[in-house]
């Protein structure tokens, strides 16, 4: 087995840093990533991170960036740029990231607690139990999309789980149950309780899923092959 600290530092060595959650500087229109540093973010920046959080939800992140694309070029930055756009406007811009009607009704959802709360930023600073039952309490926004917006634009220590962390873990046998709650606390157990850490390892683990620990596992050049997992499931993930 390899335990989730000899993972990161395999992850970290093989793909390099990964410079996550990528936001988009005044004056451009795509995001960038920041491998070298964690800039200090802006609220148009926080609410982009919590937005791209929405719009990823059962797509690609390619596909995000197109619909992000469509909303600088329009103009759209803040929670209030979204709630001065018709519900279908909003659709059409976003269109790209799939389950634009649905995710359109979610973003003007959260862009008016944001208001309500005066601001994003306000939003994800109470104390950590606090900050994510409110955001989980929100129509549409489940554990990882939650986890997402503490740990990049709240720069909180919470390790966020997605997929491609559940089959890692079932594919590296660690000892725990194969369910977000229970993987979470399992990986901060293990791992020092960093939020640059905790970034990287999701942002590499990620990596790892797309080029090597697809669900048809591609193991040929993977940097965890071997020492315990030959990319077959032990469990179902």
């Amino acid at each position: 087995m390899i335990p989730p600290h000899v993972a990161y530092k395999k992850l970290l060595s093989h793909f390099g840093r990964q410079g996550w959650w990528p936001v988009t500087p005044d004056g451009a229109l795509h995001p960038e990533y920041f491998p070298v540093r964690y800039p200090q973010l802006s609220e148009k920046e926080l609410f982009e991170i919590c937005a791209g959080a929405i719009l990823t939800q059962n797509t690609a992140w390619t596909n995000v960036e197109k619909a992000l694309f469509n909303l600088h070029a329009a103009g759209v930055f803040l929670p209030a740029d979204i709630l001065s756009l018709t519900e279908q406007r909003l659709a059409e811009l976003i269109r790209p990231s799939g389950y634009y009607n649905q995710k359109a009704a979610r973003l003007r959802m959260f862009a008016r607690h944001c208001e309500t709360r005066g601001g994003v930023g306000a939003l994800l600073s109470p104390a950590l139990p606090a900050a994510r039952s409110e955001l989980l309490s929100l129509n549409g926004i489940g554990p990882e999309t939650a986890d997402s917006m503490l740990l990049y634009a709240g720069g909180r220590r919470i390790f966020v789980v997605d997929a491609y962390t559940l089959r890692l873990a079932a594919r590296l046998g660690w000892d725990v149950e194969h369910k977000y709650d229970a993987l979470q606390r399992y990986c901060m157990d293990l791992l020092p309780g960093s939020v640059k850490l905790y970034k990287e390892f999701h942002a590499l683990i990620v990596a790892l899923g797309k080029n090597f620990c697809r669900r048809a596992s591609q193991c040929g050049g993977c940097p965890l092959a071997g020492g315990g997992c030959n990319g077959k499931l032990r469990r179902k993930a």
